[in-house]
């Protein structure tokens, strides 16, 4: 029985007469694993737009947040307090991205990847120290409100 096509096709035929080349079927799950990825994409625009309601209302375009009728606009600013602690965590997550990727190749990297990662760690471990001391972590808002001066406070004090 002869091997399937891909086992048996050369990227460089050249190459391939000498010992190099590519093997194509080392390409085969990833090339399979795309097209099943844009098909899936695919499938599922086509499906949300045959389902979908046709008929927009003034009701159906407006907004939608938790379902509580908006009475009026706010008057200033939302704070969002999330933003940071999601700026951290990708920042942390980043890290232990790093550290499983150099765990995979521990035994290859010796003295010196052992190095790499501890600076890398301590650099992590002092960014950190930084954000809790600032108080990035610290969700009272009371005691971070006294270090932000208030209007009638004079420059360079804090406000009471």
């Amino acid at each position: 029985m002869a091997a399937p096509f891909w086992r048996s096709s050369r990227l460089f035929v050249g190459l391939a007469s000498r010992g190099g080349g590519v093997d194509l079927s080392d390409y085969l799950p990833i090339a399979l694993m795309l097209v099943l990825a844009l098909l899936f994409a695919g499938v599922s625009l086509i499906v949300s737009y045959l389902i979908s309601y046709k008929r927009p209302t003034a009701e159906k375009l407006e907004p939608y947040e938790c379902g509580i009728v908006t009475e009026a606009e706010p008057i200033q600013r939302f704070p969002v307090k999330f933003y940071l602690v999601a700026i951290l965590f990708v920042i942390f997550d980043v890290e232990i991205i790093f550290l499983f990727a150099w765990a995979s190749v521990f035994g290859t990297l010796g003295w010196g990847g052992v190095a790499a990662i501890a600076i890398f760690t301590l650099l992590i471990v002092e960014t950190l120290g930084y954000v809790w001391k600032r108080g990035a972590l610290d969700w009272n808002v009371s005691r971070r409100a006294r270090y932000r001066p208030s209007a009638d406070a004079p420059a360079g004090e804090p406000a009471a």
